[in-house]
């Protein structure tokens, strides 16, 4: 345990202390030493000092767990016995899910997409087929699966695998139309090959074009049926290595099923048509239908349809078979969502998707293929979704789905994180979101149940919010690395609904998604939750437990920065904020197309973006929207997205600020206590003395694009782009806003991020005016409060770049008890301001004395005077006790506003106003941590010296810092634009943890990245997911204990008794052995350019680490037998090798005595 002196910080300033203040003043950091008992020591001496616990062994990175629907899947499997489900994806990614608890997440290092996947069943492995032409075994018996082996073909493309149930040898399919055969156990190609010359007539002059489908017969594992993508389809004897028969059809084959029996298989072609064909007669299909076209009058073949791309052929022992396929639709109805057809007998279901169908599989009640397959559910695999459909009840409903795989239900736009927040949120959430289920699920279990899964020892809850583009707000349960939905808010709800062709007319400000939630703010104690929207406006809400009825109170408040248009002369002229006469001349929107607002006729002024509803609204029980706060239209100029939001349920109060400047709001008298512009709140202390001046018009984007760009900010420019979203500078990443320019903090609007690839280039995020003087390179930032924040720069170091700015965005927001002044002697209630150009002002909050006035006595807000700088903009504030424990702000205890006793006892308000409750005596001093995107620094008070100062980075930027507790400590955890993960201790500011985690390659990481308590962070990976992981070395100790378990010994079902009849006449009578067929001695080696084997990296690790007992005894012991047939096998090699040697040898000596038999000694 380290110590950190303050003594020659402090040395010879304890004068500057107040008189009766214990060591306060500028030696207030060493007015008491914390112990380990955490008593404090002598108070006035500054030579004492506190113990930091931290050291950088408490840290350590990895990921923990992946959520949420996996990006752009490709591939599905499904393991009948251990009842798994596994998904492909085009990133290369696996995802394997089983019972609620077991899910979990693999990647390919090549990045190729998978397009296909093959469990052995009952084995604890996966095969999967990817789109670089490799196969890879996957070893699912550890937690985390890893790569056994690997397989890459160099000359042929893969196109089809297929592996018999019980089998060791997998069939490969090629474009070229060959068929290999790979040894699952070994991964070593057979050199057994199917040529496709050989596979079609000699006679046909045309490729039957790649293997669309490889099986092999139910009734006979020696046949194999290929099917070509032109229509052949081959039954090849594998024993006498010929074909048995071949069919043809003029349409292309998409896929074939076999009926259990083996003697008939039907084909799904790319007219919309099934073909039905029997074994006896293979010249023609006994059966062909079109289910989807319509009959012609005069019995000519029905039209045609669309293709038909998969077809499952399921029987039933009790009733007709299934008929599953998907496509297939008519193609008069254009406009028919995708579907997936389901024929059982005489009856046809047609279930409309919302969207593509990738995938499906029909699961059944035996792995068995010559069994009567009872089919009990369809997994249809979606672009964005995962159904399960019931096929036992005539309705076919769908599965309650148990994985949080709607996420991405509407685009994310910003992420909180909580850790270890009060246990009884969860219950209560759950409470009131378990209201809003929906009916009509099957009343079936989830059949995808496979793998186990125990809490582990992480016992706190822990809970993720997430704000969307419609406005909706999600609270999940997140607690031992699960992922549970409690509770949906959609905070549109409060808003009239837009009107179909009144687009122009409006005020709106983003052309769509006008409810997309920018920011977030929760109070877990007190329950309190506060939106702020993309079109300008902040929500609160309150928890209530009651149903109520009741009109939404609403505030609407002008916050509209005001540039001169003439350059004044005088330094120290600010403009006044509430007279907004002059306004930016030549306005211009982000897009670079002229402003729309100014020809609509009449000039917008004093109008919000939205309509608050006037009539009285139900509210159902959970949040309740309290007050909505709108910012509105002045003089023709739409107000700016917020940038910085921040509530104290103690103090009554909502703050929120962009780049125009400050409102401070009480939402329990519902009145606006302050609205000013950020050069306003300087009063005098502004420190640069900056004067207002008009935008130079002659200024082009250009110009404002490529004047840093001899910088290394440059280079971090172009890291940061995001390739779906930085489409053209000027919407994407390069308009100035930071601080500094109009469209600043927000910079852009978070729905706008999200939906950036919809957009398009031409069209504007929001129609916000901004003049080419406030144009400065945009990169990554993030506020303290703001977690989806888009990119964008702060200020140049240098003087000029200030001089230039004419706006300073508020970035951060914190309430707290602190000193606001150098000679306090006091805590009092302050809002700590931090703004884009590094500046922190002060703000003092005169709340009434007691409880009773707090509803009628007005609220003071006041600039204190203190200013203090820091390099880049603020990101977050923190406050530490002279012991260096975190100080958390003020809260009010929650109490129901709905309750039934409405006596004095609801009316009385419970304020906790210091916690921890030790630090009640923290009168005398404390120490403030500020962090901006460029460095930190700890500043003592109320003496406001700095005690400790770190730069983080100089050539990049932080996108988000936050104070959290690590081992009843507490630290500052930082993420890089650089992709740096950064942690630093405190007070002292000394780097713990520095690792390149994450290059920022999207927008999308920088908006959504949060740090929590307890060592945990979790950022969205892709649209769809959120990837968590942790910074603690404990929880990456205990991380194996928490992950589910894949595979679980079960017992593989016993095959059906066919009878002695059935054997004698209809079965498979005759043994096949593929060993003696594939194996080396018959077939020989393949060729070795045709593929390379490739060890992988998980082979005996997952057999330490995941096969236990009997399982791992027997893999063991078949890893000891390879090994010892392999050594078999060298040794007989070496012993041929020496009969052969020894062979020749007698026969040259043989060859030498017949050649001198005959001769007399001297004729030698």
């Amino acid at each position: 345990m380290k110590k950190f002196n303050f003594r020659k910080v402090l040395d010879g300033l304890t004068a500057a202390s107040p008189v009766g203040s214990s060591g306060g003043g500028s030696g207030s950091g060493a007015g008491g030493s914390v112990h380990p008992g955490g008593t404090a020591g002598a108070a006035g001496t500054p030579r004492e000092e506190i113990q930091e616990t931290l050291t950088s062994d408490y840290f350590q990175i990895c990921k923990t767990v992946r959520h949420g629907f996996p990006y752009l899947p490709t591939a599905l499997a499904f393991d009948p016995v251990q009842k798994i489900l596994a998904i492909g994806t085009r990133t290369g990614a696996i995802r394997i899910l089983g019972r609620p608890g077991v899910d979990c997440y693999c990647q390919h290092e090549s990045g190729a997409a998978v397009l296909q996947l093959q469990f052995l069943i009952n084995e604890g492995a996966l095969v999967s087929a990817c789109a670089d032409d490799a196969l890879h075994l996957w070893n699912l018996r550890q937690k985390r699966p890893a790569i056994l082996h690997s397989l890459k073909f160099n000359r042929e493309r893969i196109t089809y695998c297929h592996l018999p149930f019980q089998s060791k040898w997998l069939y490969v399919g090629t474009e070229r139309g060959n068929t290999h055969i790979v040894n699952i156990e070994s991964f070593i190609l057979s050199g057994y090959v199917i040529m496709w010359n050989k596979a079609i007539e000699l006679s046909t002059k045309t490729h039957p074009g790649p293997v669309v489908h490889l099986s092999d017969s139910p009734r006979d594992e020696g046949k194999l049926l290929i099917g070509y993508e032109n229509g052949t389809i081959v039954f090849w004897d594998l024993r006498s290595k010929r074909a048995d028969l071949r069919a043809y059809y003029d349409e292309a084959i998409h896929s074939v099923a076999w009926h259990h029996e083996g003697k008939q298989f039907m084909c799904s072609h790319s007219d919309g048509s099934l073909t039905l064909w029997n074994l006896k007669s293979p010249n023609r299909p006994f059966q062909t239908t079109i289910p989807h076209g319509k009959v012609q009058r005069d019995g000519k073949k029905p039209e045609s349809c669309k293709p038909i791309l998969k077809v499952e052929y399921k029987t039933c022992k009790n009733s007709e078979p299934f008929v599953i396929f998907s496509g297939g639709l008519s193609y008069d109805k254009p406009c028919r969502r995708p579907s997936l057809t389901i024929m059982h007998g005489k009856a046809i279901t047609v279930l409309e998707m919302d969207h593509p169908i990738v995938d499906f599989l029909t699961l059944c009640e035996t792995p068995y293929p010559n069994e009567f397959q009872e089919p009990y559910a369809v997994v249809v695999l979606l672009e964005k979704d995962l159904i399960v459909v019931d096929l036992t009840q005539s309705n076919f409903p769908i599965f309650e789905n148990p994985y949080p795989i709607d996420i991405h239900e509407s685009p994310v736009t910003c992420t909180e994180y909580f850790a270890d927040c009060p246990p009884d949120l969860i219950p209560v959430l759950y409470s009131v979101g378990a209201k809003h289920k929906k009916q009509g699920y099957s009343n079936k279990e989830w059949p995808i149940s496979g793998g186990a899964w125990n809490l582990g020892a992480q016992t706190y809850p822990e809970i993720i919010i997430t704000g969307h583009a419609d406005g909706s707000v999600k609270f999940w349960d997140a607690s031992a690395i699960t992922l549970q939905m409690l509770y949906k808010l959609k905070t549109s709800k409060v808003f009239e609904k837009q009107k179909v062709g009144e687009g122009k007319a409006t005020a709106e400000i983003v052309e769509e998604d006008p409810f997309a939630v920018q920011m977030m703010y929760w109070c877990p104690e007190s329950r309190i939750f506060c939106v702020a929207g993309v079109s300008a406006y902040v929500i609160v809400y309150r928890f209530s437990k009651h149903e109520v009825n009741t009109e939404i109170a609403s505030l609407e408040v002008r916050l509209q920065c005001e540039v001169e248009d003439i350059i004044t002369p005088e330094p120290e002229t600010n403009p006044p904020f509430p007279d907004a006469s002059s306004q930016l001349p030549s306005l211009k929107s982000l897009s670079g197309s002229t402003n729309t607002v100014a020809c609509e006729g009449t000039m917008k002024d004093s109008i919000p973006c939205l309509s608050v509803k006037a009539r009285p609204v139900r509210m159902p029980p959970g949040y309740q929207a309290d007050l909505v706060i709108q910012l509105v239209w002045v003089d023709g100029e739409p107000p700016q997205q917020i940038t910085s939001l921040a509530v104290n349920s103690a103090y009554g109060l909502v703050a929120f600020g962009n780049c125009n400047g400050l409102a401070v709001v009480d939402f329990m008298q519902k009145t606006v206590l302050l609205s000013m512009g950020t050069l306003d709140l300087y009063g005098s202390s502004d420190p640069y003395q900056r004067q207002p001046r008009s935008p130079r018009k002659s200024r082009q984007f250009a110009a404002g694009l490529t004047e840093l760009s001899d910088s290394p900010v440059s280079l971090e420019l172009e890291r940061c782009k995001s390739p779906t979203s930085g489409k053209d500078h000027v919407n994407g990443h390069c308009t100035s806003p930071t601080s500094q320019s109009c469209s600043s903090g927000k910079r852009l609007s978070s729905a706008d991020v999200s939906r950036a690839n919809r957009r398009g280039p031409g069209r504007p995020p929001f129609r916000k005016a901004q003049s080419a003087a406030c144009m400065e390179i945009s990169l990554p930032v993030t506020t303290e409060e703001n977690r989806e924040n888009s990119f964008s720069r702060s200020r140049s170091s240098s003087v000029s770049s200030i001089d230039r700015d004419s706006k300073e965005a508020i970035t951060a927001l914190y309430f707290m008890e602190s000193f606001a002044r150098k000679n306090d002697s006091a805590v009092s209630s302050c809002l700590w301001v931090g703004t884009g150009l590094g500046m922190v002002i002060i703000l003092s909050l005169n709340l009434p004395a007691s409880d009773d006035s707090r509803q009628s006595e007005p609220v003071m807000v006041s600039p204190s005077g203190t200013v203090l700088t820091l390099k880049g903009a603020v990101l977050t504030f923190a406050c530490l006790d002279c012991m260096g424990t975190l100080t958390h702000q003020p809260y009010e205890v929650w109490r129901d506003p709905h309750s039934a006793d409405d006596g004095d006892k609801t009316r009385k308000r419970k304020l906790v106003m210091h916690s921890p409750s030790s630090s009640q005596d923290m009168g005398d001093h404390q120490f403030a941590v500020i962090c901006s995107e460029k460095q930190a620094k700890v500043f003592s008070l109320p003496s406001q010296t700095c005690l400790y100062v770190h730069n983080i980075t100089e050539t990049s930027f932080l996108l988000r810092a936050d104070v959290v507790t690590l081992c009843n400590s507490v630290c500052l955890a930082c993420f890089c634009a650089n992709g740096h993960i950064m942690t630093l201790s405190l007070p002292s500011l000394r780097p713990l943890l520095d690792i390149n985690y994450l290059p920022v390659t999207d927008m999308r990481i920088a908006r959504t990245f949060c740090f929590t308590n307890e060592g945990q962070a979790l950022y969205l990976s892709s649209p769809t997911e959120i990837q968590r992981l942790t910074y603690s070395q404990e929880m990456c100790d205990n991380l194996q204990d928490m992950l589910g378990d894949l595979f679980t010994p079960v017992e593989t079902p016993e095959a059906q008794n066919r009878g002695f009849l059935k054997g004698l006449f209809g079965g498979s009578g005759q043994a096949f052995d593929r060993e003696e067929l594939f194996g080396e001695a018959t077939a020989g080696k393949a060729s070795r350019s045709l593929a390379q084997h490739i060890p992988g990296s998980g082979g005996i690790e997952g057999v330490r680490g995941a096969a236990g007992g009997v399982i791992g005894d027997l893999t063991r012991a078949r890893i000891a037998l390879d090994e010892r047939g392999q050594k078999l096998g060298e040794l007989d090699e070496r012993t041929a090798s020496m009969m052969a040697s020894a062979e020749a040898f007698s026969k040259h000596a043989h060859e030498v005595m017949l050649k001198y038999k005959d001769k007399k000694w001297y004729q030698f």
